[in-house]
């Protein structure tokens, strides 16, 4: 039976998910991406987890599609890209897209490639001061896949986007941050111990509130402002509704921290 590629363990309401073939820069496999999935579809189900936070051993977070590992082959015998994308990376990708939970991408080093993108479909990265990403497909004759083409172009624009992809070039997580590709950058030294403290201070926020935010961001990408309008409406009169809004206005008023609860 092979080893385990991923640890998984929880923290109070902080799911983590290691990526765990440091030796390989944590490179992605078929069977990491059914003990990802597995993983992420446990911490969904599991009412304790607010918070699911996707880091790598080591120091990478992900090189990528693993290059040595046999790929499979279409009838005229050369790689069947697609397969792959359709059996492996499409449906993680939208499984992070539509998450219940939050997700964090914790950059412990490089994101490189399809870990890359990723890390961007993540409700929010941060990064270690040393950690990049990097859009590496040109050097290997491919163009951004597992969602890359998507999500970067709404990030940093079309043209940024493009020249990204176009030259493969690193981004620094410096620059990241000023990008908004990354959302905090943290000294390499105290990274673990401030990935988490991030992640604790996330899952003590009110989970409804924040599933509601995760839906209108996503739709307003489609919406006009009137739809939009109407949309907020909607979903603060059901947050208007919720314990937690009580909650959060009775601690307001006595001047002490909000405990939620979700409902």
């Amino acid at each position: 039976m092979s080893e385990p590629v991923i640890t998984s363990t929880r923290e109070d309401a902080v799911a983590i998910i290691t990526l765990n073939r440091p030796a390989r820069l944590n490179a992605l496999t078929s069977q990491m991406h059914a003990e990802l999935r597995a993983a992420l579809a446990e911490h969904a189900a599991d009412e304790q987890v607010r918070v699911v936070m996707l880091t790598g051993a080591g120091r990478a977070f992900c090189a990528g599609q693993d290059l040595t590992a046999e790929l499979p082959l279409g009838p005229d015998g050369r790689a069947d890209l697609e397969e792959t994308l359709l059996r492996e990376y499409n449906p993680l990708v939208l499984t992070l897209a539509d998450y219940p939970k939050l997700t964090i991408a914790a950059l412990n080093g490089p994101a490189a490639g399809a870990a890359a993108n990723i890390a961007l479909a993540c409700d929010i990265a941060i990064a270690a001061q040393s950690a990049n990403l990097q859009q590496a497909f040109a050097k290997i004759a491919l163009l951004p896949d597992a969602g890359g083409t998507w999500i970067l172009p709404r990030l940093v624009g079309p043209r940024r986007a493009l020249a990204l992809m176009l030259t493969a070039e690193p981004v620094s997580a410096g620059e990241a941050l000023r990008m908004g590709l990354v959302a905090k950058v943290f000294p390499d030294e105290s990274f673990p111990a401030d990935a988490r403290a991030f992640a604790q201070s996330l899952a003590a926020g009110a989970p409804l509130a924040q599933q509601a935010m995760k839906q209108a961001v996503r739709e307003s990408l489609d919406n006009d402002l009137a739809s939009q309008l109407n949309l907020e409406a909607r979903l603060q009169a059901k947050l208007g509704r919720s314990d937690d809004f009580e909650e959060g206005v009775t601690a307001f008023r006595e001047k002490r921290k909000p405990v939620f609860t979700g409902r």
